[in-house]
């Protein structure tokens, strides 16, 4: 049986962020990922905006890592040239009554941190984006986008750099937990046995289900599984706007908005729309509840001018869980539950709770032995 001491399952951003962590921590690391490339589901299905942190329950976990991932994330693109823009953000709104939201939002983004917002008054907002309806709105200036792709390659780059190895069509069957460690079943082309000392499951969507696979790890502390399903759709012709432009958010979501591509490639969305499983089908018809939604703060946007762009389903949670051996027991072992918006943002600060919990565990950790294969279980 091979032995390895990490094995991070799931390639996407926040499973590469959290192998380049460990690597560079000097910790050997294997990530195994079940689909033909990295950032296959929903790391690659996201609306690649680089989040300011306003609209998050102080003091939670998402508020807390996506400020420091915002902080550390331009720096670090600059860095190693992933590509981004900081073009800003307006939450409008588009009637009096929608004002009392905005306040709400200002008011936690100040919780958490976020000292950098400004009013507007309509007229103010107008000169910015003149295409704009609104009465009043915020301004995020910290608010950007960035070519999520590239950041995947920077880490899983980093990573490889430091030693670690991302291997492709290699899906986790089943795991066991052992005294010291944990031995896993691979599937793929080639099945075999890994045993490592400390497993990090970034598995997304799946990481619930991946944890039902591991026996030791006890069921009552794999929470459920819920999906939603967001759907976008692209604008055809040129964007009205030059900034991304969010209403004041609806429960569930954060309405329907306009994003833009590095390409300068408008979208509209996501909608809310609850499923029983990751699907990826778009239905066509669901894009007739856009326009009204999008008309209250851009009036001219003109009919059929939306083209169906799937964005991928979510687990929503409360908050981000990185589930460490203090909830469930299993020293070594680090589930992170519901890691939705702004996964992306946090995934740097993400893998570094993940850095955090694992060192407090390997201190109650016996060593890793390596025995005859006649002694071997």
């Amino acid at each position: 049986m091979d032995e390895i001491e990490c094995v991070v399952i799931g390639a996407g951003v926040v499973g590469l962020a959290t192998a380049r962590a460990l690597a560079l921590a000097g910790r050997s690391v294997l990530v195994l990922e079940r689909a033909y490339t990295i950032g296959f589901e929903t790391s690659s299905r996201n609306s690649e905006v680089i989040h300011g942190g306003l609209y998050y329950p102080a003091g939670s976990l998402k508020a807390r890592c996506c400020v420091a991932g915002r902080e550390s994330l331009y720096p670090y693109c600059r860095e190693h040239g992933v590509a981004h823009a900081q073009i800003g953000k307006l939450i409008v709104a588009a009637e009096e009554s929608e004002i009392a939201g905005i306040e709400r939002i200002a008011n936690m983004a100040r919780a958490n941190g976020v000292d950098d917002l400004q009013w507007l008054t309509a007229s103010q907002a107008q000169r910015l984006e003149p295409a704009l309806h609104c009465v009043a709105a915020l301004l995020s200036p910290s608010t950007g986008i960035i070519d999520s792709h590239a950041l995947m390659l920077a880490f899983e780059g980093e990573a490889e750099a430091a030693g670690a190895m991302v291997v492709l069509r290699t899906p986790v069957l089943s795991g066991r937990v052992r005294v010291d460690g944990f031995d896993l079943a691979i599937g793929g082309d080639e099945p075999t046995a890994i045993r490592c000392r400390c497993l990090v499951n970034a598995a997304g969507l799946y990481a619930p289900a991946l944890a039902r696979t591991v026996d030791g790890v006890p069921r009552e502390t794999i929470p459920p599984a819920y999906f939603c399903r967001g759907v976008y759709f692209s604008l055809t012709g040129p964007a009205p706007f030059r900034r991304l432009v969010y209403p004041v958010p609806p429960p569930g979501g954060l309405g329907v908005h306009i994003t833009l591509d590095l390409a300068g490639q408008a979208r509209f969305g996501p909608d809310v729309e609850w499923v029983a499983a990751v699907d990826y089908t778009v239905d066509p018809a669901r894009g007739d509840a856009f326009y009204a939604a999008i008309r209250t703060y851009w009036p001219e946007l003109r009919d059929g001018a939306l083209q169906p762009k799937i964005s991928g389903p979510e687990e929503p949670a409360v908050d981000f869980i990185v589930q460490g051996p203090e909830i469930h027991g299993v020293s070594g072992l680090i589930n992170l539950y519901g890691i939705e918006s702004p996964g992306l943002t946090a995934s740097m600060p993400l893998a570094d709770e993940v850095i955090r919990q694992l060192t407090l565990s390997r201190a109650e950790q016996p060593a890793l032995v390596s025995r005859p294969a006649e002694a071997a279980e």
